[in-house]
């Protein structure tokens, strides 16, 4: 219930929390009063949040501190500042394990302010000035409030700009600002300053935000030409993230022989693309070959216009971008993905000489780039196919199985070895140099007296999640057990999908490692089995094998039954609302409502009807499928006619959305990872299946 109100706050949802938390006492109350008090919070609801949080105190438990700092918010939001500098006051004396306790300084700093004590406010921050406490934005906002309410206008100003320019996307930045303003200091800020947080912003992805601030810029006094220009031209950046650029602003722009000037053309090269003008593409590039043959935003518009002649199947043309930006630019950041591509577009083309130079090229300069697999496995099969040498085809075949255990290349690869049997494969010392991604220690045990992990239990029961993985890793000892302490919290109430991002960001390496090399307990968590019988008996019912249905359900939703994606496809397996209708109507679903495609059941019953129907009209090829799923059906009759392809691995290579083929390549991988874990497990006479099934 906990869970259900901090996600959606309904009346009924705040009912059903309140009469637990009157029927229950001791820590069972307390979470209760907790949960309601937190959700009060987080709807403004500051008096009544006051009220539950008081008698989640009265309650006791481990969680008083929570209960004692949420108050203190709630009270400092509701106006009363008093009853929260007396629940303030003390606060880390008497909680000096609390994850609260770098917080408190600045909240305190803030009330006292309220109160109008600005020497209380001062001798607050200043006892925690040795702290990691001043590293947070809004202690530092709270030492320019004090300063300016000292009369120390200086150090204010100073104190502003330092919150502002070192914190430029937080809410105490826009706090800060409109303090500077008010003050009359915003003029003090140096054009240099502003350039700061124009460029933040747009780093940011904030483009109205930094196209605002370089029209600002754009209009300062003093400043040299090129200056100028440079505003200018990052100002028409931003309108092009914006799609409000047109070409006759971008041809205005000073047409200058310095970065500002290349890029000018890199934004009309942009414009020259999205309306599919070939020609002057072409020329806009060519002018910058030739004046501006080391900038990178040549290199930008280098990989740009590959791209749009790989999407044209204009392959010739691509190659000859991508090749030309991994020759000029070896190191930028698109360089590898250009040079592969390179390879890749010229072994389409039958150019296999330059392909195999290509991908021994891509093997010894970019061995830790995510391409390289692919190049590993397409110089195995030009070595087999092209310079009749299956020895060195075992060699790199073994090293992509050794090195990317769980990739779909890892699958074809030990498809391959398999086709060579008793070929031993050559030696070759640079591919011995190629290592796995290196694991972090691990142990799937947890300490019995851990305070922080009982009271992130607690924190679950009162759906608290925000507070869990910093409450785990207050431990100090925790770091090799908190992701999993993380994820089995989440998996208990049913958050699946939280566990998994958890040991997601814990171990990014897993594609890369051998079962054995991590925890079973993990990979349980990482390929998780819920609604498992649901998911037998439907595929059962549509002659899908089960493990293929959950490793599809894995990556489009990660088992989040609530998930709505941006496309409105719902649930589990992302079904679209019209084909929900339809596959409703197939199975005589009568009065079928799209809310029920959130239902686990309903969705895995649809999902899977659908997912039979894509692999019969691509004549069960799961790669044609999984593709018609991601990117819609017509797209892929579009990419089969775009053949002949060798074989099923060279179809996969050459789908042409990234995304796409990357959601093929992750199922296949998904689908073989969770049979290797239940072989694992039945060897080991470890359970087989996972506690949700």
């Amino acid at each position: 219930m906990a869970q259900q109100l901090a996600t959606l706050r309904t009346p009924e949802a705040y009912a059903g929390v309140a009469a637990f938390a009157r029927s229950h006492t001791g820590d069972a109350a307390a979470a209760a009063y907790l949960a309601l008090g937190h959700a009060y919070l987080l709807d403004k609801r500051y008096a009544e949040a006051e009220t539950a949080l008081a008698e989640a105190r009265r309650a006791g438990g481990e969680l008083a501190d929570y209960a004692d700092f949420l108050d203190a918010v709630a009270s400092h939001g509701a106006g009363e500042d008093a009853a929260a500098e007396t629940v303030l006051h003390g606060f880390g004396d008497r909680y000096p394990e609390s994850i609260f306790d770098v917080q408190v300084p600045e909240l305190e700093a803030n009330v006292l302010l309220a109160l109008n004590n600005l020497e209380g406010a001062r001798k607050v921050l200043a006892a925690a000035a040795d702290t990691s406490a001043v590293d947070r934005p809004g202690y530092q906002l709270a030492e320019g409030e004090v300063e300016l309410g000292l009369g120390q206008q200086q150090a204010a100003e100073e104190t502003f700009k330092r919150v502002l320019l070192a914190h430029p996307l937080s809410n105490e930045a826009d706090t800060a600002r409109a303090k500077l303003t008010q003050m009359g200091a915003e003029s003090t800020l140096t054009v240099t300053d502003l350039r700061t947080l124009a460029d933040a912003y747009f780093d940011g992805g904030r483009n109205a935000e930094a196209a605002e601030q370089f029209q600002a810029l754009m209009h300062e006094p003093g400043l040299d030409a090129a200056t100028r220009d440079g505003f200018a031209v990052s100002e028409a950046a931003c309108q092009l993230k914006l799609k409000r650029l047109t070409t006759a602003e971008a041809r205005a722009l000073p047409d200058t022989n310095d970065e500002n000037g290349a890029r000018r053309l890199d934004l009309l090269m942009e414009l020259a693309r999205s309306r599919d003008d070939e020609s002057e593409q072409q020329s806009l590039v060519a002018e910058m070959e030739t004046r501006f043959p080391h900038s990178l935003w040549l290199a930008d518009a280098l990989f740009s216009s590959g791209n749009m002649y790989l999407l044209k199947r204009d392959f010739p043309t691509a190659i000859k971008y991508y090749g030309d930006l991994a020759a000029r630019f070896p190191a930028d950041k698109n360089a590898a993905a250009a040079h592969w591509k390179a390879g890749w577009l010229s072994y389409r083309l039958g150019l296999y000489k330059d392909a195999a130079r290509i991908f021994d090229e891509q093997i010894r300069l970019y061995p830790g780039a995510t391409e390289t697999v692919s190049a590993l496995y397409w110089r195995g099969r030009l070595y087999e196919t092209q310079d009749h040498s299956p020895a060195q085809a075992a060699a790199n075949y073994r090293s992509i199985v050794r090195v990317y255990q769980h990739f779909f290349y890892a699958q074809m690869a030990r498809e391959r070895l398999a086709a060579l049997a008793g070929t031993k494969p050559a030696a070759e010392p640079q591919l011995d140099n190629l290592l796995p991604t290196p694991l972090p220690l691990l142990v799937d045990t947890f300490p019995e007296d851990s305070p922080h992990l009982a009271k992130a239990r607690l924190l679950a029961n009162a759906g608290l999640n925000e507070f869990i993985a910093g409450e785990i890793k207050a431990d100090p000892n925790s770091s090799s057990w908190s992701a999993l302490a993380e994820a089995q919290i989440y998996s208990s109430y049913g958050e699946i999908y939280r566990a998994i991002r958890a040991l997601k960001r814990a171990l990014p390496g897993a594609a890369s490692a051998s079962i054995p090399s991590i925890p079973l307990v993990y990979w349980r968590i990482l390929f998780p089995e819920p609604w498992w019988d649901t998911i037998k008996a439907e595929s059962a019912k549509n002659n899908l094998d089960p493990y293929f249905v959950a490793s599809l359900i894995r990556q489009e939703s990660e088992f989040d039954p609530n998930a709505i994606s941006n496309r409105s496809a719902y649930g589990l397996m992302q079904l679209l609302p019209a084909v929900g209708r339809q596959m409703a109507h197939e199975e005589g679903i009568a009065n079928f409502q799209t809310f029920q495609l959130l239902d686990p059941q309903m969705n895995i019953r649809l999902g899977t009807r659908y997912l039979r129907q894509m692999l019969d009209r691509f004549g069960g090829v799961q790669e044609y499928a999984l593709a018609a799923y991601n990117a819609g059906d017509n797209r892929v009759v579009d990419w089969e006619a775009a053949g002949p392809y060798s074989g099923i691995d060279e179809f996969v290579e050459s789908i042409p959305f990234t995304q796409t083929r990357e959601y093929v390549e992750a199922i296949l991988r998904n689908e073989e990872t969770y049979r290797a874990i239940d072989d694992f497990a039945r060897s080991h006479d470890a359970p087989t299946t996972s506690a949700s099934r």
